[in-house]
């Protein structure tokens, strides 16, 4: 959308035969009707980042896309209780806090109102690219550093206004929309639960993929072309240079290239080693990443109106269960859910009468030396997690089960090229993160920018977005015509390939 609109040429290769990729749609037919459910993303934090793309290019986000602010964020079932139904309300927040500790509820104020701060003196951070050590000594990050405590992890910082460890739950489990153990990921990702209560929780009516679907329709009547089932082979360059990709209908020549591709995937299969010089296999393979997940994508004859839209199932045992997801050699026997009951919100998606259950139970990611997804292994893990949502309160679900898919790590790996199943990417620790995550305009390749999760600022839908915003605006100011190495014919004849 924002190349096409600043004049460019733009073609978008997808592999798949639909946009979204890990954002598109699972669409079943079965005798009770069409169920569908999300791929991954179910909801949406602070879509003011997609109406500004969509201004931008002079267009309204509403004419096409209906996001509904949820009433009610989630249901917060811990193992032994209680149940909280939390929303944006902070009165109510404090109150269903203080069912765990009243101690700690007389503190939530205090942590929305510095986090706030936090979030302010980051957003600029988000904004713009790191591409050198000398970024981190910029004024803005200079302001923002005392407050972002880098050297604390999201739990030692919540223990700043917290005692009960539930509590910390409570404000640390959106971690895992990293892909990460609260106990390990940066104390700045506290944010991501201020923004819950600060900006809502959105759900985009007919699923993520009705947004991806209006992001595509966007971008064609902008100018660009969308060429389903054209898998790219190699990323062709010549003098260090990108110079266009190879498809199985021969070279396509271009100024530039974009890669929404897994990064890690991306590299292993569309560079060639010899080619990189910061980002070689050998340095991919040391590298830290996220968790993967096992999903489990129910059609359910019947309703569930006593669920939330979504529920966060948080074990007893939570240091163990992600002690042994990080271990990535076995199930863990304590594992925690995060569940869509999506019908309750946006009835399409499924038929009259009935109902679609997104399940998903954080895993390691696949390693060697670790857990095989073996049939048998998959059939443990659908035991297990069935097992896991009676716990949760999702009774007598199998028997009304009417549609059934299981995605498991190496499912993620095998269709939707994901390197090592890490749904989540690279690890959002400070060795990888700002100038150390592969930079929005690609070091060891010119005239390639990376969008996505895999490079600079991150995971998550509003990063993934405003990443793409930056990487962006690079290329453009890259290839205006008042450079030097003014390219016009990029603005009238040459396409720019994004990769997806």
């Amino acid at each position: 959308m924002l190349l096409a609109h600043a004049g460019a040429d733009v073609t978008v290769f997808e592999r798949h035969a639909c946009v979204g990729g890990r954002s598109s749609a699972i669409d079943a037919e079965t005798d009770a009707g069409r169920f569908r459910f999300d791929v991954g993303p179910t909801f949406f934090l602070y879509p003011q980042i997609l109406k500004d793309i969509f201004s931008r290019c002079g267009l309204y986000m509403e004419d096409t896309i209906t996001l509904k602010r949820l009433e009610e964020h989630y249901d917060l079932a811990f193992e032994k209780g209680p149940t909280l139904r939390l929303n944006s309300c902070i009165e109510a927040l404090e109150r269903e806090v203080s069912r765990i500790d009243p101690h700690d509820a007389r503190n939530v104020r205090q942590f929305v109102a510095d986090n706030r701060k936090k979030f302010r003196k980051f957003v600029p951070i988000l904004r713009r690219p790191f591409n050198s050590v000398l970024d981190l000594l910029r004024p803005d990050m200079l302001r923002a550093l005392p407050m972002l405590r880098p050297m604390s992890s999201v739990d030692k910082d919540l223990a700043r206004y917290f005692k009960n460890p539930k509590t910390h739950l409570a404000f640390s489990f959106q971690s895992k929309y990293l892909g990460m153990s609260p106990y390990r990921c940066p104390s700045l990702f506290t944010i991501l639960s201020f923004m819950e209560h600060e900006y809502g929780i959105y759900h985009p009516v007919g699923g993520t993929a009705a947004v991806m679907e209006a992001l595509r329709n966007a971008a064609e009547g902008l100018g660009a072309t969308i060429r389903l089932n054209t898998p790219i082979r190699e990323i062709l360059t010549e003098n260090g240079c990108a110079v266009g990709v190879q498809t199985d209908e021969g070279p396509q020549k271009a100024d530039a290239v974009v890669v929404n591709a897994d990064f890690a995937q991306a590299m292993n299969r569309l560079i060639p080693d010899r080619k990189r010089k910061r980002w070689t296999n050998r340095v991919l393979e040391r590298k830290k990443y996220s968790c993967s997940t096992f999903m489990m994508y129910l059609g359910i004859e019947g309703t569930l109106p006593n669920h939330g839209h979504h529920t966060i199932f948080l074990a007893e045992d939570y240091d163990r269960n992600f002690a042994e997801i990080e271990a990535g050699t076995s199930l863990s026997e304590a594992a925690s859910l995060y569940v869509q009951n999506a019908c309750v919100t946006d009835p399409g998606q499924a038929p009259d009468g009935h109902s679609t259950l997104y399940v998903l139970m954080p895993v390691g990611h696949l390693r060697d030396g670790g857990l095989e997804w073996t049939d048998e292994t998959r059939a443990e893990a659908r035991k297990l997690v069935m097992a896991r949502l009676e716990k949760a309160g999702f009774t007598d679900i199998e028997e009304r089960i009417r549609f059934e898919k299981i995605v498991t790590p190496a499912d993620w790996e095998d269709t939707y090229a994901v390197h090592k199943g890490a749904v989540f990417n690279l690890a959002h620790n400070l060795g990888q993160m700002l100038h150390r995550r592969p930079h929005n305009c690609f070091e060891d390749v010119k005239n390639v920018y990376l969008v996505g999760g895999g490079t600079h600022p991150g995971s998550g839908l509003p990063v993934i977005f405003e990443g793409a915003r930056i990487s962006s605006d690079l290329l453009i100011r890259d290839f205006t015509p008042e450079r030097p190495r003014s390219l016009n014919k990029f603005f009238r004849k040459t396409p720019a390939h994004a990769l997806s």
